[in-house]
C-alpha cells in the first residue's frame, strides 16, 4: 500500500499541541506556516481556542480541535488534564489519519506525554517523530511548585526521558535546552538543533503610535505576556505601586496584555492598590492592539525572576520587544542576556521590585539610551534572530525526517 502525500515531493506532517490553541500559540504557527510555503501538507491536534469549532482549516492548515480540560486544584488536577488531553488528542489522530498517513508527527511539550503516539504511528506507519522542546517540564514544575512532592518531580523526569529516547530528531529553543537534551536525554548533539522562536517581522512592525493609549501620561511602558507564578508580573504590579504611589510620578502608564493562571488575582491587587488609572490589564488583546501598544510605549518590561526554568529559557516577549524597537528591562538571567544584549538594561537576579522600578524610571529618564538600545534590538532581530533565519533550520529537520520516512515506506512495499 502506497503512502497517500498531497504532491510529488510534499510530506504529511502531524504536529500535536496541548497547551495553546492554533494559531494563537505563535511558535507552532509560524512552523505551520513554514511546512505549508514548502508546498507540505499540514495538520493540528490541538484544544479549541475561543470562538474555535471542532474543525478548521486556516491558511492551508487543517486543525482539529478538542474541547479543553482544565479543572485545576493542584497534582490532581493536572493529571486528569493531560489524562483527558492525551485520550482527546489520540481520538483526533485517528480521525486526522483516515485521510492518509503521516511522514512525521512533531509534539510540542509542555507536557510530555505524548510519545505513545509517536511509538504507535512509527511501528505502524513508519512515521518519524520530531520532539519540539518548548519547555522544561521538570523545571516548570520546581519553579511553580518549590516545596511540591519530589515523587512528581521524578515523574516528569521519566516522562521526559521516554520522549526524548523517543524522538528521531529534537529541536530545541535555545543552547540550554539543546544542552539539557544531550545530557539528561541521552541525544546525539547531531540530531539536536537549536530554532529559536525568532520574530516574525512579517507581522510585527511598528505602526503609528497611538497617543490615546498613554492616557495623557508622557511615558508608557509595557508587558505582554502569560500570567503565570513565574512570570513575574507580581513584580510589575508592585514597581508601579512604587512609581505611582511612594513617588509620585504621575507621568507613567503601564500597559500589562495578556492572560493566565494569576490574570485575575493580579487585577485583585491592582484595584487593591488603587492604580487602576495607572495600570490597565485588558487581558488577551487582539495582535492590531498589541503592535499598537508596544509602538507607542517607551520600554518593554521582562519581569521573570530568576527560578531553575526562567534562567535557561528564552522569553519571546523580549524578542518582540526588540523586534518593534523597544529597549528591554529584565533581571539578569543568563538566556536573557543570550537574546537580548546591549538591547537590554538587566537589573541583579537577586533584586527585587524597588531595584526593578528604580531601574525603569532610569530608563525613561534617558531618552538617548533607550534610543541606542532600540536601535540594538531592531539590527539584532534583523541579522540573527527573526524567524526568517530560524526557519530554514526547522525546515531541515522535518523534510530529512519525511526522506527517511519514505525510504520506510519504500523497503515496506518492496518486501511485498
Amino acid at each position: 500500500m502506497s503512502r497517500a502525500r498531497p504532491g510529488a515531493g510534499a510530506a504529511r506532517v502531524l504536529i500535536i499541541v496541548q497547551n495553546l490553541p492554533v494559531p494563537f500559540d505563535r511558535r507552532v504557527w509560524l512552523e505551520c506556516r513554514t511546512l505549508t510555503r514548502a508546498g507540505h501538507d499540514v495538520t493540528v491536534v490541538c484544544p479549541r481556542g475561543s470562538g474555535t469549532g471542532r474543525f478548521q482549516v486556516v491558511d492551508g492548515v487543517t486543525i482539529h480541535a478538542y474541547r479543553p480540560y482544565a479543572p485545576g486544584g493542584g497534582a490532581a488536577g493536572y493529571v486528569a488534564e493531560y489524562v483527558w488531553s492525551f485520550l482527546a488528542t489520540a481520538w483526533l489522530v485517528l480521525r486526522a489519519r483516515r485521510a492518509g498517513r503521516f511522514d512525521v508527527v512533531q509534539a510540542c511539550n509542555p507536557p510530555d506525554i505524548f510519545w505513545p503516539l509517536a511509538r504507535w504511528l512509527r511501528m505502524r506507519d513508519g512515521t518519524r517523530f520530531v520532539f519540539d522542546h518548548h519547555d522544561l517540564c521538570p523545571e516548570l514544575y520546581e519553579s511553580r511548585f518549590p516545596d511540591g512532592p519530589r515523587l512528581a518531580h521524578r515523574g516528569l523526569l521519566a516522562l521526559e526521558r521516554r520522549t526524548f529516547r523517543t524522538a528521531d530528531r529534537v529541536v530545541s529553543t535555545n543552547e540550554s535546552y539543546a544542552a539539557v537534551a544531550v545530557s539528561r536525554g541521552g541525544k546525539d548533539p547531531e540530531h539536536v538543533r537549536v530554532v529559536r522562536t525568532g520574530p516574525d517581522l512579517e507581522r510585527l512592525h511598528p505602526v503609528e503610535p497611538d497617543e490615546r493609549l498613554r492616557r495623557g501620561r508622557r511615558h508608557l511602558v509595557a508587558y505582554l505576556g502569560v500570567m503565570g507564578p513565574q512570570d513575574g508580573v507580581d513584580v510589575v504590579i508592585a514597581a508601579a505601586d512604587l512609581v505611582v504611589n511612594r513617588w509620585g510620578r504621575d507621568d507613567v502608564a503601564f500597559a500589562v496584555m495578556g492572560g493566565g493562571d494569576c490574570h485575575q488575582e493580579l487585577v485583585a491587587e491592582r484595584d487593591r492598590l488603587g492604580l487602576q488609572d495607572a495600570v490597565d490589564m485588558p487581558g488577551r488583546v487582539s495582535d492590531e492592539h498589541v503592535l499598537e501598544v508596544l509602538s507607542t510605549a517607551d520600554v518593554g518590561l521582562s519581569p521573570d525572576p530568576s527560578n531553575p526554568l526562567n534562567d535557561v529559557s528564552t522569553m519571546n516577549k523580549t524578542m518582540e520587544y526588540m523586534a518593534l524597537g523597544l529597549p528591554v528591562l529584565a533581571f539578569d538571567l543568563p538566556e536573557t542576556r543570550v537574546s537580548a544584549g546591549d538591547a537590554a538594561r538587566f537589573v541583579a537576579r537577586e533584586a527585587g521590585a524597588e531595584e526593578y522600578a528604580r531601574a525603569l524610571l532610569a530608563l525613561l529618564d534617558d531618552p538617548a539610551r533607550r534610543e541606542e538600545m532600540a536601535r540594538a534590538g531592531r539590527r539584532r532581530v534583523e541579522d540573527e534572530l527573526a524567524w526568517v533565519h530560524q526557519e530554514r533550520g526547522y525546515l531541515a529537520v522535518v523534510e530529512e525526517l519525511a526522506e527517511l520516512a519514505g525510504r520506510v515506506d519504500d523497503l515496506q512495499e518492496a518486501r511485498g
